[in-house]
This record gives C-alpha cells, sequence and structure tokens, in this order.
C-alpha cells in the first residue's frame, strides 16, 4: 500500500482554508483530489442546470489548483459506493479523506461509502468543514438537545468561539504517469461540460464560479456594502447582499475565511450603524448554519412540514396557478418580477423569494413542496438545507415562533421597491407605467390589456381570509 490519500470533494471545492485537505497532509505529501459525478444527485428532477454549470466551472478551477500544487484532482462518475472503493483499491490508497455534510441523502451516501471502503481495508476519516460548529456543538442548556428556534441558537452560537483559517497548502505530490494510467482504467475521465452531462445554461452567473472569484466578490462586499447592509439588504434593486450563497453551497470559499473577514471589518466599524451591518450578515450566517443543523436532527423536514397542522393541510394546488406563478404571470408585478428574475438568472433576491413564497402557499394556497422543488429546479445557490428553511418559514409550516405570517405584496413593494425599480427591470412590457400602479398592483382594466398584462389571479384579501379559516380549522 502507497502513501496515497484520496481526498473526496463534494461541497469544499477548494485548495485554501479546507479543513479536511489540510489534515490529509499532515499525514502525507502524496494527495490527490477525487470528485464523482453522482447519478443519485445529478439524474433528479430538482438539479438546475446553473448550478450544474457553476459546479463545473468550481471543478475546473480546482483542478487547475491541484495542478498548480504539483497534483491532480480525478474526476469520476457513477454510484459513489462503487466508484470510489473501485479507484481507491487500483490506486492502492492507505486513506480516502472527506468532509461531513448534513443532508439525508449524503448521509445515507457516505455510510455506504465508508462501509465500501472497510471491506477493503481502506481507511476514511471525516471532518466537518462547511460550519463554524459542527452539529452537537450548539445546544440548549436546559435539555442538552438541538435548538428549534433561531433567536436562542444565535445567542448560544454567537458566544462560541470560532476556529480560524485552516493551514494553507503550498505543495502536494501527485500521482505518477503510471497511476494516472491506472485510474483511467478504474473510471477517470475528463472534467465534463455542462452540456455533456445534459444541462443547458449559457447566462452569466451572478458570481463566476471558483475560489477566485468568490475571494474577490467577499473583499468587494467587506470593502463596501457590508456596512449597510443593515439598511439595504432588504431592496431587491441595490446591490446590497454578499452574493455568496453559490460559492458557500459548493465551498468555493471557507466558512472561517468569511467569518474572519467579518471580525476584520468589525474592527474598522467607525459608527453603530456600520456595527449593525456586519453583525446582521453575521446572523444570516447563523441562520445558515442553524437550518443546517435543524436538517441533520430532523432530517423528516426535507420530506414535509414540521408543524402538526400542516402535515395534512388541504391545499387546493391549482396547475394552472402554478404556472402563472413559476412564469411571472400572476398579475402582480412584485410577484412577476422576482419570478422572472429567478427564470433568467437563476438567482432571486431574497426579500423576493419570501414574497413569492407568501404568495403561492398564502394566496394560492398550494404546497409550499412545490415552490421549494422549483427554486430548486432553478437556482444556482440552490441548497437543501436553505432552501427547505425558508420555504417552511414562509409557509408557517416549520420551526419558528410565529407560524402565521401573511406578506401584502402591494405593502411588500411599497416598502422595499417604493420607486417600482426593481419591478420595471424584469417587468419590460409594464416598465414605462406609472409607479403607483406598479407598486400597488392597482392596474386599472385599460391600463392591464393595452400594456398585455394579465389581471391579478386571485384577490389578495379574499384568500387571506380563506388561508387564516383554514387554518384556524386545522388547528382545532
Amino acid at each position: 500500500m502507497s502513501d496515497l490519500i484520496l481526498f473526496w470533494h463534494r461541497r469544499d471545492l477548494r485548495i485554501s482554508d479546507h479543513l479536511g485537505l489540510a489534515a490529509a497532509t499532515e499525514r502525507t505529501s502524496k494527495v490527490v483530489g477525487l470528485f464523482c459525478l453522482d447519478p443519485g444527485i445529478l439524474d433528479r428532477d430538482d438539479v438546475a442546470p446553473a448550478r450544474v454549470t457553476y459546479m463545473i466551472g468550481c471543478l475546473a478551477e480546482l483542478q487547475q489548483s491541484y495542478q498548480q500544487l504539483g497534483s491532480q484532482l480525478l474526476i469520476i462518475q457513477g454510484e459513489p459506493h462503487k466508484a470510489i472503493p473501485q479507484l481507491a483499491e487500483v490506486l492502492k490508497a492507505k486513506a480516502v479523506f472527506w468532509n461531513l455534510d448534513v443532508e439525508p441523502y449524503a448521509k445515507n451516501r457516505d455510510r455506504s461509502v465508508k462501509d465500501a471502503l472497510a471491506e477493503k481495508g481502506i481507511e476514511t476519516k471525516n471532518f466537518w468543514d462547511q460550519l463554524l460548529h459542527a452539529p452537537g456543538q450548539i445546544l440548549t442548556q436546559s435539555s442538552d438537545s438541538p435548538y428549534k428556534v433561531y433567536t436562542p441558537f444565535w445567542r448560544s452560537w454567537s458566544k462560541q468561539d470560532k476556529a480560524g483559517v485552516a493551514k494553507e497548502i503550498k505543495q502536494l505530490e501527485g500521482l505518477s504517469q503510471a497511476e494516472i494510467k491506472l485510474a483511467e482504467t478504474a473510471g477517470a475521465i475528463a472534467l465534463p461540460s455542462a452540456k455533456d452531462l445534459g444541462y443547458e445554461w449559457d447566462t452569466p452567473l451572478l458570481v463566476p464560479p471558483g475560489e477566485t472569484a468568490a475571494q474577490e466578490r467577499l473583499e468587494e462586499f467587506c470593502d463596501r456594502a457590508i456596512y449597510c447592509y443593515d439598511e439595504e439588504r432588504n431592496f431587491p434593486y441595490v446591490d446590497g447582499t454578499s452574493q455568496l450563497s453559490a460559492a458557500l453551497k459548493f465551498g468555493a470559499i471557507g466558512i472561517r475565511t468569511v467569518w474572519q473577514a467579518t471580525l476584520a471589518v468589525l474592527e474598522n466599524c467607525r459608527s453603530d450603524e456600520a456595527k449593525s451591518g456586519v453583525v446582521t450578515w453575521q446572523k444570516e450566517l447563523a441562520w445558515r448554519e442553524f437550518y443546517q443543523h435543524c436538517m441533520f436532527f430532523f432530517p423528516e423536514l426535507s420530506e414535509g412540514a414540521y408543524r402538526a397542522e400542516f402535515q395534512d393541510f388541504p391545499w387546493e394546488n391549482d396547475e394552472a396557478k402554478f404556472q402563472a406563478w413559476c412564469e411571472g404571470k400572476t398579475g402582480y408585478p412584485i410577484v412577476d418580477a422576482s419570478m422572472r428574475q429567478l427564470n433568467e438568472i437563476g438567482w432571486m433576491h431574497n426579500r423576493c423569494r419570501m414574497i413569492v413564497a407568501s404568495f403561492l402557499t398564502k394566496d394560492l394556497i398550494i404546497d409550499w413542496r412545490w415552490g421549494e422543488k422549483y427554486f430548486m429546479q432553478k437556482l444556482y445557490d440552490g441548497d437543501l438545507s436553505a432552501n427547505n428553511g425558508g420555504w417552511q418559514w414562509s409557509a408557517s409550516s416549520g420551526m419558528d415562533p410565529k407560524p402565521l405570517r401573511i406578506f401584502n405584496p402591494a405593502s411588500q413593494a411599497a416598502k422595499f421597491d417604493p420607486d417600482g425599480e426593481y419591478i420595471r427591470q424584469w417587468v419590460s412590457e409594464i416598465s414605462s407605467m406609472d409607479t403607483e400602479y406598479l407598486v400597488t398592483g392597482k392596474i386599472p382594466d385599460l391600463e392591464r390589456a393595452s400594456y398585455d398584462y394579465p389581471q391579478p389571479i386571485v384577490d389578495h384579501k379574499v384568500q387571506q381570509r380563506k388561508f387564516k379559516l383554514l387554518y384556524q380549522q386545522q388547528k382545532n
């Protein structure tokens, strides 16, 4: 057996600030990267072409990073519990390292891979890399159990010391030419394009894929927008968010790098307003971890509602209304703008995610899981824990001390798009309409007809009353 350690990358597509990879280099200099194109993920019906495109871009840069360090990133395709042990055995690897994940599929997959490697006498070692605090580190003081409510989670989480950036990796030893040929006999392939995998996406991504672009975006955000984040994060026409969600989902940037950047910014804050902006963004990072901890401890969230009153809720599930929502043709300008942004660029502003989710569940009375899946089919930053957590929050079906929350599209537009700038950008056919019509949605019939803009598919006030009645009936 050689000194080779294979490092299996999944959602940690970078070299720097990488706990598992750094640990592998403590054992040996001969560390080779590995990525498995898993049909259990790629063949699902909720995979976004934009997300696959981003992932492939990250892998392309990761391959270059390995080459610069003197090693390789191998690409294989197939069921991980078969393909990875086969490759490890052929290369006589002494161990396979990887970072852990919270998702139910990943946990089951990892157990299968670990068991298959153990049968071949190959060591495995795992790490928590994608979180500042691993599941089990943040528990309630009263019962030593996982938190189910965000605010006390944040209070406990924020008091805990955070690890610094992982050790820098400067050089690796890779495979010989003979070993590369062996890897090819065991299934190693050239990195395919997203199109090769059956996914078409030609629109430029909001933030380019890869470690370099993610780091640049973090620096840009910390130089500028983070100081005003508390104020500007809710306005979808303002570039006021970090837009690092995809980089964090795929691990193109390390969470410790991100956290340390916030601490550095806090030291330079010269006003309470600036400090508030930084702390508010830190709270968003904690939301990310809260949802991942919830998914780890309560995997049933991935299948359905957490609250009992929503587990058999009488959703109307009108297919025609759902299609209108998907296409951004509901007759509600702020809703339509949001959905069109999603469809066109594979991303939607977070305030808008809440607006359209509330509209689907509380106005159209459609099962939140329909919206959750549609988002995953479109979002380039689609992440099970965050997406599921956000949808259950909006639907009032999840872990939330205030279970009934209904957004009024008009009041949301008036507050967060008062001049109709966002609506004009994404609903082009009504861009020249009076601002009052755009924001309130109260567009005269003649105006709607002349602009070829649809009538509202439902009446918000009527649907609000209907939803509340259904909810009370469920609770009784």
